[in-house]
């Protein structure tokens, strides 16, 4: 078939057009936060030629399991889980090229190159995402107690003033240095010190979500007092004092500026010892306005879930189109379906509250029917972005524990750009001797090789953008030494053709003989290094995997324009000059 010169420059033709393809610039399009905090779509024009976290820079964490309230259960075990759970993450985040690897048998190493929202990306990779349905305390258990409560605590002589006096010197005696905004994200997720009660943080600063779960929110409850008046009216009791009726059965409101009290009153032993067995308390994702006064919610629930996340296998994210909300669509495996549509059945009535990393998302809705295998989980005033990072979560699974930051890095956009440019010139300067060189020595059978190494560039940057693959500084050098391989493969054949010049053969037939005996010693050179950057990029992590990959590519585009291309031009040239005599080699 390649016998024909018109048949190699066809095969020549369409390389060099898919190459052109692959590398040609394409409109992309990101999500990224404006100066008002709204999410907006960018959009840029970029070659298709991803680039690793030291060429366009990025953020490296690494992260070990947070034993401080206590130790993990089979450590080894639960890292090699959470590693699991976070590689599906950031693949569905979409980051090119991430690095996602365990360290030892304790460290969890994250890498996620040209990130453009890095808060985003840091909270899809610490949420523990632990999703269970719980229900409401119908038979008002906690309600019952609370007097018995206070009565302990004023016996202890812990009132409203003196407990407050107490959070405000712990805030006063905290430092003022923030934290980081890894160690938010990476221990976001951790219960705070003082929630023993099984609270969720006080000053949650999420959106609002709305949730249900095949059904709509139910209008307000009949059971329960009004949020106008306390548990306990006719008490001076602290707790009582403090606590409200909500709209249903098991949920109470809390004054937001008194958050930071009930939390303390209900982590003091006192209270602990008189809380009903098997119900646990539960903030709301988000205050609720009453008049002109914004009101926390705290949930008494059965602290057995009638079903967890576990057995969610899929979630995505949508605008309903009946409210323009968004809502996040779940759907459970057989067995949950099994479960779940058992469990509802029995609590046709009741409030199920959905609990999500120990928050109950919005005010729980009413189970009109059973439920199967599908259900949904509104959000209320989310926006369609928050939506999807909360079905990538879910999808994923859980984290089997909380992690912590261990170590931060960040690799700034200059230091990309410096790297960038250094390997650009190893590289021209490098490519700019072997052309001297070829040219110098070999002659005419230089050009030719030199015109060939051109396209051989075209096709190693093209096989990377086609194959999705990242360039690394490493990889950079990777393809510096292909390209010294590539004009080894000329410096073989014309090394040939001279021994068989030497010996009197004509032109023609010297070209023929030193392309066909030197094939040997180049396809074994050639695979050989193959097989070795194979086993590179098998065994190795990052750059090591981009310099294997380069490499790979690049032996494959020189053999192809040293032996196919650089061959097609000697028939050409050979064709133009059929009484060539010598030949400039």
């Amino acid at each position: 078939m390649f016998d024909s010169i018109k048949a190699r420059l066809i095969t020549i033709g369409i390389l060099v057009g898919l190459s052109v393809w692959a590398l040609w610039p394409r409109t992309i399009t990101t999500r990224v936060q404006g100066p008002d905090g709204r999410m907006r779509d960018s959009t840029e024009r970029k070659i298709n030629l991803k680039q690793g976290l030291d060429l366009q820079g990025g953020i490296h964490l690494a992260l070990e399991l947070d034993q401080s309230r206590g130790p993990v259960q089979n450590p080894e075990d639960a890292i090699d889980r959470a590693l699991k759970v976070i590689r599906t993450r950031i693949d569905e985040f979409g980051v090119a090229e991430p690095l996602v690897q365990k360290l030892g048998t304790s460290r969890i190493v994250v890498e996620l190159p040209g990130i453009k929202d890095p808060a985003r990306a840091k909270e899809i990779v610490q949420r523990s995402a632990y999703l269970e349905f719980q229900m409401t305390d119908k038979e008002n258990l906690f309600r019952q107690v609370i007097p018995a409560i206070d009565r302990a605590l004023t016996a202890a002589g812990i009132t409203e003033r003196s407990i407050g006096q107490q959070v405000a010197d712990s805030l006063a005696r905290a430092p003022a240095a923030p934290t980081s905004a890894v160690e938010d994200i990476l221990s976001g997720a951790r219960p705070p010190a003082t929630d023993t009660a099984g609270a969720a943080p006080a000053r949650d600063t999420t959106r609002a979500r709305r949730a249900t779960a095949g059904s709509r929110q139910d209008t307000a409850s009949s059971r329960g007092d009004s949020a106008a008046d306390t548990v306990g009216a006719s008490s001076t009791g602290p707790l009582q004092q403090l606590l409200f009726g909500g709209n249903m059965a098991g949920q109470y409101l809390v004054a937001e500026e008194k958050v930071p009290i009930v939390e303390a009153l209900l982590a003091r032993p006192e209270a602990q010892r008189l809380m009903p067995r098997g119900i646990v308390l539960r903030w709301g994702s988000e205050p609720l306005s009453r008049g002109a006064r914004a009101f926390r919610p705290i949930y008494a629930l059965v602290e057995r879930p009638i079903m967890t996340g576990e057995y969610l296998t899929n979630a995505a994210a949508r605008i309903d189109q009946l409210t323009s909300g968004a809502v996040v669509d779940f759907q459970l495996s057989r067995r949950g379906g099994r479960i779940f549509e058992r469990e509802t059945g029995r609590h046709i009535g009741d409030y199920m509250a959905i609990v999500l990393d120990k928050k109950v998302q919005s005010q729980p809705p009413v189970i009109r029917g059973q439920i199967a295998t599908r259900g949904q989980i509104e959000l209320g005033s989310a926006d369609l972005q928050e939506a999807h990072d909360l079905a990538l979560v879910l999808k994923a699974g859980s984290l089997p524990a909380p992690l912590q930051i261990v170590e931060e890095r960040t690799v700034g956009a200059t230091l990309g750009e410096d790297s960038v440019h250094k390997g650009i010139v190893a590289g021209i300067v490098s490519v700019a001797l072997v052309i001297v060189i070829m040219i110098g020595y070999y002659r005419l059978a230089g050009v030719l090789a030199v015109v060939a190494l051109g396209l051989y560039v075209l096709f190693t940057f093209g096989g990377l953008a086609a194959l999705s693959a990242t360039l690394t500084l490493p990889g950079v050098a990777g393809f510096v030494l292909s390209v010294g391989m590539a004009v080894d493969a000329n410096v073989l054949i014309f090394e040939r053709i001279r021994e068989e010049l030497a010996l009197g053969k004509s032109v023609r037939l010297a070209v023929d003989a030193g392309f066909k005996m030197a094939m040997s010693a180049i396809v074994d050179s050639n695979v050989t290094t193959i097989l070795t950057a194979a086993f590179l990029f098998q065994f190795g992590t990052g750059p090591v995997r981009g310099f294997a990959t380069t490499l790979i590519l690049g032996i494959i585009a020189s053999m192809v324009s040293a032996i196919f291309v650089t061959r097609t031009f000697f028939m050409i040239w050979l064709e133009r000059r059929p009484g060539l005599q010598t030949l400039s080699i």
